[in-house]
């Protein structure tokens, strides 16, 4: 048997911070290096967009995780190949094209070190600590996000590009250091080549399980995405909040309200099965959400909506996090596949609820933002609400809310 982890659950959890670090460097720290560079802005959301597009798409050769090698060597591995393609991108900020590539790769192989993480990580935990794990996960992508906000920009104004650059890629590779004390199952014994049919039927079956498209239903839907959060640090003028306010309340309190919003659910996470309390945390964030339409157009107003709005983003995320481990369950093949088929579905609605927040806002201003974003929160919630509790009559149920039908024996082949 191998040996038990030394590193505690919330330090292993922050290991996920090298994805938040990658994240926050794509999102913001680079946007405003090129803005510096006097680089349009309508080029710089186009080349974001395209940057961040492996958040849908890596699912797709997530399969390769699950064979041949180790999770922990994909994760070293993906988090090292991650780390030289920022490095180069940074040295390389004056030609958009070679840093847009080197930075959809880089964001490419981020997103595959937290799948191969997320398998590796729901390998080893007991599924007592799985809800307290899905807390520091969520903290290391946003504590992480947010500090490398911060040092990136400072760092590449102030030291010699080449130095700033090495850093920051030596930087977002620290997290890794408490693997040694992670317990590490071996490596898959068969190979790719013996083992990719049998590999790709159990896939096909992973698909076909009711736990997982009701997991992918629930992502999928815009029931707990608060999108709004990326809509709202663009919206300082109506509330008359100065540039200088905005970028204080979208640093600082967005932060703290995303760990804040972390640290929420060990406290209310046995109040509901796992799914019903990922409904609820959208329909009480909706009715807040609502409840800022009445709200006057004033900077306190901003502050209260983008922080409350990360708070309740948070609460959901790491929701959303625990509902995947548990989905994952215990000594799965296909641990790493399925992590990062769920947070790939979970990022879907982020996008498109943009999009609806954006035609409501040119159309009725703040107001129709906001009555859009929870309406629609409200009714995919009222929906799934129902299909879970039909779900749930049809066989005994889990203690998280999911139905298990009497006669399901769901056969899973070991690759180990």
């Amino acid at each position: 048997m191998p040996r038990r982890s030394v590193a505690p659950v919330w330090l292993m959890g922050l290991t996920n911070a090298v994805f938040g670090m990658y994240g926050g460097i794509i999102v913001i720290s680079v946007p405003q290096l090129l803005s510096a560079r006097h680089v349009p802005e309508a080029t710089i959301a186009t080349m974001t967009a395209v940057m961040i597009s492996p958040s849908f798409w890596t699912f797709l050769v997530s399969p390769v995780l699950d064979v041949r090698f180790s999770r922990r060597w994909y994760s070293v591995s993906t988090a090292v190949v991650a780390a030289a393609l920022l490095v180069l991108a940074l040295l390389n900020l004056n030609h958009l094209v070679l840093v847009e590539a080197l930075l959809v790769a880089g964001f490419f192989f981020a997103n595959l070190f937290q799948s191969a993480l997320g398998g590796w990580l729901s390998s080893i935990i007991t599924t007592e600590d799985e809800n307290r794990l899905s807390v520091w996960v969520t903290i290391g992508i946003i504590g992480g996000g947010g500090a490398m906000a911060v040092a990136a920009g400072e760092l590449m104004r102030n030291l010699p590009p080449a130095m700033a650059a090495l850093l920051l890629g030596a930087t977002v590779l620290l997290p890794t250091a408490v693997f040694p004390w992670m317990q590490a199952p071996g490596p898959h014994r068969r190979l790719a080549r013996e083992s990719f049919p049998q590999f790709f039927n159990e896939l096909v079956n992973l698909l076909k399980r009711s736990e997982v498209l009701i997991a992918i239903l629930l992502f999928v839907a815009p029931v707990a995405t608060f999108s709004l959060t990326n809509f709202l640090s663009g919206l300082g003028n109506d509330f008359r909040a100065s540039t200088h306010f905005v970028g204080l309340v979208g640093g600082t309190g967005v932060l703290l309200g995303g760990i804040c919003g972390s640290l929420i659910f060990p406290s209310i996470d046995r109040l509901l099965p796992l799914r019903f309390l990922y409904l609820a945390i959208g329909v009480v964030g909706s009715t807040f959400t609502l409840a800022l339409i009445l709200l006057p157009r004033t900077p306190a107003t901003f502050a209260v909506a983008l922080i409350g709005e990360n708070v309740f983003q948070a609460l959901a995320f790491t929701a959303s996090i625990a509902i995947t481990f548990d989905t994952i369950g215990r000594s799965n093949p296909l641990a790493a596949t399925t992590y990062c088929l769920m947070t790939s579905a979970s990022n879907i609605p982020i996008t498109y609820m943009l999009i609806v927040d954006g035609a409501a806002y040119a159309r009725h201003a703040v107001a129709g933002s906001f009555a859009a974003d929870a309406g629609l929160s409200l009714v995919a919630s009222a929906l799934l609400g129902a299909i879970l509790v039909w779900h749930s009559r049809r066989g005994s149920v889990n203690p998280n809310g999911l139905a298990v039908p009497n006669d399901a024996r769901i056969k899973i082949v070991s690759y180990e």
